[in-house]
Parts: structure tokens; C-alpha cells; sequence
């Protein structure tokens, strides 16, 4: 039987930047946990929710913590992980990436200090890389990515329809100069490499577009996270990821979205995976078959 937990965050509000409001990521936090429960069969009492003013670094850190903790004394062998927020850059401070930028997620506490982000309230994806590097093989990881960490993509069309991008630039110029001409390497690369096995990750849109807050069938949503969960609702646990990734594509595509979202599960291409870490195929409507 397997032993779940869940962490779904999302940032309307930010304590020292008013003007960065975004309207969807707390509905996407009721998309996912109503999902979870609906489809997945967790209970209410597995799942933490943050929003707004608790969705802190802190707050965000400590709920990460004990669920790995968790799956590292065997209480639990599912974890998911949903985040809708802006996301950013900053400079890479690791020697051996010195010409790469980081990803970051900002959360509602994020702060500047001198001409760069405080990190001590922002999310690298180093520190969730470090986190979650320390899973057991047995531990199935899910995560959900509805953010971006670039404007580049931003089209025309996106600014005379009901959207804003999911994405906040360096917080100064020389802060955008330290990263101007480094390429991030996308989150995927940088949370599933160095021995993370077992762990599956969705991102709403590629490294070089911007994730949709969007206002959709009367009420604002992250545009992946919407369609997400209506096409996992309708899979009725038959397909694959693979499919399910094609079909959500499709729906960004016919309602006129840049974004192409992505799914990474290199190390969960075989059923035995799967079996090895009892995950029943019903539990999983979203099944390992990757994208081409």
C-alpha cells in the first residue's frame, strides 16, 4: 500500500511587491489537491496546502523537508510536489557552472538585497535539486512546475488577451547584466540529474517561453495547470503521460498559448520500474511512455 504526501503551493500575492500580483495560482492549489483526491485517492489530510502570506521560503523549505525526511524513514513512498508562482534568474554561484545562470521561484516573502534577489527569500533550484538528490530509489516524485524563468517568450498576441506571464526579471539592471548572457540550464536538467531516480517532472512551458496566468472558462488558472487537470480527469486513468502531455499541447495550441509544456521521467521508462516501487497502474493515469 503505498504511503502519500502532498505539497501544493501557489503565490498570488507578494509581501514587498504589489505590483507582481498574479490571479491563478491559488486556484491552481484547489485544481491540484481536488485532483489528487479525486483521482489519485489521497486523502485531504495528505496534502498541504500554502498560499499567499504562508507560502514562504520558510514555510515552503520546512513542508519539502518533512517529506523527504519522511520517505528517508520509510512513512512515505509518494510524493508530489505542485508550485505555481513567478519564477526568475539569478547568477550561478557554483564554480564548476560559473557560465550558467540558476532557476529560481519566488516566493511570496521574495526580497532584494543590494542590486540581486535575498536569497535567503528565493527558492534555487539547486537547493530542491540538493533536497530531493536524497530519495530513496524506492520513493516515487512527482512535481509540477507552473512558473517560467524567462520573458523571452512573451508574445504580442499574449497582451490583448486575459494573460500575464509567470515570470519576473532580475530585480536591477546590473542584476540583469550578472545573467544577460547566460543560459540557464531548464529546471528539469538541473532537478533530475545526479542520482534522482523514480521522478517525474512536468514543467509548464520550455526554458525559453513564459507560463500563462491565464482567465479561463470565468475564473484565473495557470494555463498548464488547467488544462492539466481537465485532461487528466477525462484520461480516466487510460493513458499514458505521454498522451496526456500531447493532448494538454494540443489544448495550448487551439486556444492560441505559446507554451509547449514539457514531462521528464528518463529514470521511469518500464513497467518493472514501476512495480518495483508498488506503484499500481491505475494509481498513475499519467504512465511512464514518454513524449517523442
Amino acid at each position: 500500500m503505498l504511503h502519500r504526501t502532498a505539497l501544493c503551493v501557489g503565490i498570488n500575492q507578494y509581501q514587498h511587491f504589489p505590483s507582481a500580483t498574479l490571479n491563478g495560482c491559488v486556484n491552481d492549489v484547489h485544481n491540484m489537491t481536488l485532483l489528487l483526491k479525486d483521482l489519485l485517492g489521497f486523502e485531504d489530510s495528505d496534502i498541504i496546502r500554502l498560499t499567499d502570506q504562508a507560502a514562504t521560503k520558510a514555510n515552503t523549505m520546512r513542508e519539502l523537508r518533512r517529506m523527504v525526511e519522511g520517505a528517508l524513514t520509510g512513512r512515505y513512498d509518494h510524493l508530489v510536489f505542485s508550485l505555481s508562482c513567478h519564477g526568475t534568474q539569478v547568477p550561478d554561484l557554483n564554480l564548476d557552472e560559473f557560465d550558467r545562470a540558476d532557476e529560481a521561484f519566488c516566493p511570496y516573502d521574495l526580497a532584494q538585497s543590494g542590486p540581486q534577489w535575498d536569497r535567503d527569500h528565493l527558492i534555487v533550484d539547486d537547493e530542491l535539486h540538493d533536497l530531493f538528490v536524497k530519495l530513496p530509489a524506492t520513493v516515487l516524485l512527482e512535481i509540477f512546475l507552473d512558473t517560467c524563468h524567462s520573458g523571452a517568450g512573451l508574445q504580442a498576441a499574449d497582451l490583448l488577451m486575459d494573460r500575464r506571464p509567470r515570470y519576473l526579471p532580475p530585480p536591477s539592471l546590473e542584476a540583469f547584466r550578472d545573467i544577460e548572457y547566460r543560459r540557464a540550464r531548464p529546471a528539469h536538467q538541473k532537478l533530475l540529474e545526479k542520482g534522482l531516480s523514480h521522478h517525474i517532472l512536468w514543467t509548464a512551458c520550455k526554458e525559453s517561453q513564459t507560463a500563462a496566468d491565464a482567465f479561463l472558462q470565468g475564473a484565473w488558472h495557470g494555463a498548464f495547470t488547467f488544462h492539466f487537470c481537465q485532461e487528466a480527469r477525462a484520461s480516466g486513468n487510460h493513458l499514458s503521460r505521454a498522451k496526456v502531455l500531447a493532448k494538454i499541447r494540443q489544448d495550448l495550441t487551439t486556444a492560441h498559448f505559446t507554451q509547449v509544456p514539457q514531462l521528464d521521467c528518463e529514470a521511469i521508462t518500464r513497467y518493472s520500474v514501476l512495480k518495483a516501487v508498488e506503484v499500481p497502474p491505475t494509481l498513475l493515469p499519467l504512465s511512464t511512455a514518454m513524449p517523442s
